[in-house]
């Protein structure tokens, strides 16, 4: 029986490099975790390994029967269709309480900051473990990510006080000009698919009984986008119809003009509207200083259900 460390279906960079640096802290700590993901990552993710030479997690789609650690997520809905089979040992995140239930004990590390990194990085000082130079960089480049530089409203002094020390333990003193260069591979849109680009970062809730699903794309310009928009929203209303769901965003996020074009396909636009007080025009609107899903999305969305 193998025990897993992996972060949510359509995995980022915070929930592979949370597997990553979870699975190395338990090791050291004498449990053999083998670091997983749930799904093919992303061109960021892909830049971040690249960058310190670290090896892909293995691909699990099955856990009955196996220990698990979790990262980045609590809702069951982003986890492999038998994780209830599953003895989960420890939960490592930084959002909203989900529906998971566990029958035994567990260890959970659950803060409101910028990125679960940031939580791992105060286990690892909790439990006296050095942290290898390359995982320190991916670590950094995580938080980075997730607190769109430092300019997420979910970023915290404890995130950016984790950067610097990571950047020193990695060696790495420029790290705003390395995390444009990520956010610049996270950025390419040349040959993806509208389905690719509505699924780079998606997450599906369920909000009182009804299923919405939300992607961000987090660019460094949005623009390179425009003409693609009624593309993108024709396979939203597919993906609606596929799975079933009530409301369907994708959130082309701008972090340089840091705020958010929110494009919708729901059964109720109302409450995008109520939920916003805004007007959508032609199923979409622009949303300044909108850059978190998390802190400025599904805390004002889900009330409307």
């Amino acid at each position: 029986m193998a025990t897993y460390a992996f972060g949510h279906k359509i995995p980022d960079s915070d929930s592979i490099v949370g597997a990553i640096s979870i699975a190395y802290l338990k090791n050291q700590l004498g449990e053999e975790v083998i670091p997983a993901r749930q799904g093919d990552i992303s061109a960021e993710t892909q830049f971040i390994l690249d960058k310190f030479d670290a090896k892909l997690p293995e691909l699990v789609t099955s856990v009955a029967g196996h220990n698990v650690y979790i990262v980045d997520s609590t809702d069951k809905i982003h986890f492999q269709d038998d994780i209830d089979e599953a003895t989960i040992l420890g939960i490592f995140d930084h959002h909203k309480l989900g529906d998971l239930t566990t029958s035994t004990p567990l260890e959970m590390w659950v803060r409101p900051i910028g990125c679960s990194n940031t939580v791992i990085k105060e286990v690892y000082d909790y439990h006296g473990v050095d942290i290898p130079k390359d995982i320190a960089g991916m670590m950094m480049c995580a938080i980075l990510s997730d607190t769109v530089i430092f300019k997420s409203p979910t970023c915290t002094k404890v995130d950016t006080k984790a950067v610097k020390e990571l950047s020193t333990i990695c060696g790495i003193s420029d790290y705003k000009k390395l995390a444009m260069d990520m956010f610049i591979a996270k950025s390419q849109v040349n040959g993806a698919s509208a389905r690719e680009l509505n699924k780079r970062d998606y997450k599906a809730f369920d909000m009182n009984g009804s299923k919405v699903g939300i992607n961000q794309l987090e660019m460094v310009d949005i623009s390179v986008l425009d003409a693609r928009k009624a593309e993108l929203l024709a396979d939203m209303k597919a993906m609606k119809e596929e799975e079933g769901l009530h409301t369907v965003i994708t959130l082309l996020t701008d972090i340089m003009l840091e705020g958010s074009q929110l494009l919708m396909v729901s059964d109720d636009e109302s409450k995008i509207e109520t939920a916003f007080d805004v007007k959508l025009e032609n199923s979409q609107v622009w949303l300044k200083g909108v850059l978190s899903r998390k802190k400025q999305i599904i805390p004002f969305l889900q009330p409307q259900f």
